[in-house]
C-alpha cells in the first residue's frame, strides 16, 4: 500500500494487488538467452552421467520441491519403461517412489552455467507441476529457459504457459501429459526448435531491466 510502484511477476496477481495499490505493473521473468542457447551448439558437451542414458531422455532441471508432481513422473516412468527420465536438481522434499524406478535418474543440483550441457541430453523438457494455487499464479522461469534451449517442452497447464501454447505441449492430467510427450517426440523438427528459441529471444534479463527502469522513470 505504501509503495509508489509495485511489480508482480505473474499477471494473474494484478487484480488482487491493484485493489491495494493503483500503481501495479506486470514484470515477468526474463531469461539468459545466450546461456541456454548453448544447448543447441555443436561444441556443447553432454555430461558423462547423461550421455550414457538410453533415449529418449525426458528431462527436468530445477528444484525438486513440493510443487512438483512426483506421482506424475512415476506414472510416466512406469508407462514408458524404455524411456530415461533425467532429473537435475536438489531434492528438497521426499520424491516418493521415484528412486525405486530404474529408468528415473537423479544427478543432484548442478551449477547454473552447466544447465545447457544437461539440457542438450534432453529429447523433451518437462514442467510436471501440481495444479495448485501456487502454480496457477506462477510465472515459470523454467519455461523460458527450456524454450531458449530449443528443446520440445511438455507442461501442465498454467495461465502464463498458455501464452506460449504455440510452442509448448500442454496437458491437464496424467494421461494427457503422456500423450503430449508422445506427440512432442513424434513431431519435433529443426524448424520447430528455431521457433521455440525465437519465442523468447526478446525476453532477456537486460530487456527486463530496461523495461523496469523505464517504468520507474515514468
Amino acid at each position: 500500500r505504501r509503495a509508489d510502484l509495485l511489480f508482480v511477476a505473474p499477471p494473474t496477481l494484478l487484480p488482487a494487488k491493484q485493489a491495494l495499490n493503483a500503481n501495479v505493473v506486470a514484470s515477468p521473468h526474463g531469461v539468459d538467452v545466450e546461456l541456454f542457447a548453448r544447448a543447441a551448439a555443436d561444441e556443447t558437451r553432454v555430461p558423462a552421467r547423461a550421455s550414457a542414458l538410453g533415449h529418449p531422455v525426458i528431462g527436468y532441471f530445477g528444484s525438486l520441491h513440493a510443487w512438483i508432481d512426483f506421482e506424475l513422473i512415476a506414472f510416466l516412468a512406469r508407462q514408458r519403461p524404455h524411456w530415461s527420465f533425467l532429473l537435475v536438481g536438489h531434492e528438497a522434499v521426499d520424491v516418493g517412489e521415484l528412486h525405486a524406478l530404474s529408468n528415473v535418474h537423479f544427478v543432484g543440483a548442478q551449477p547454473y552455467a552447466e544447465l545447457p550441457n544437461w539440457a542438450k541430453a534432453f529429447d523433451v523438457a518437462i514442467i510436471p507441476y501440481k495444479l495448485n494455487r501456487q502454480v496457477i499464479n506462477a510465472n515459470p522461469l523454467k519455461l523460458r529457459e527450456y524454450l531458449a534451449t530449443g528443446k520440445p517442452v511438455v507442461s501442465m497447464r498454467n495461465p502464463e504457459i498458455e501464452k506460449f501454447a504455440a510452442h509448448v505441449h500442454i496437458a491437464d492430467d496424467h494421461p494427457g501429459f503422456l500423450a503430449a510427450l508422445d506427440a512432442a517426440l513424434a513431431t519435433d523438427t529443426p524448424q520447430a526448435a528455431r521457433a521455440r528459441m525465437a519465442s523468447v529471444a526478446d525476453q532477456s534479463w537486460d530487456r527486463r531491466v530496461a523495461d523496469v527502469l523505464a517504468e520507474v522513470e515514468n
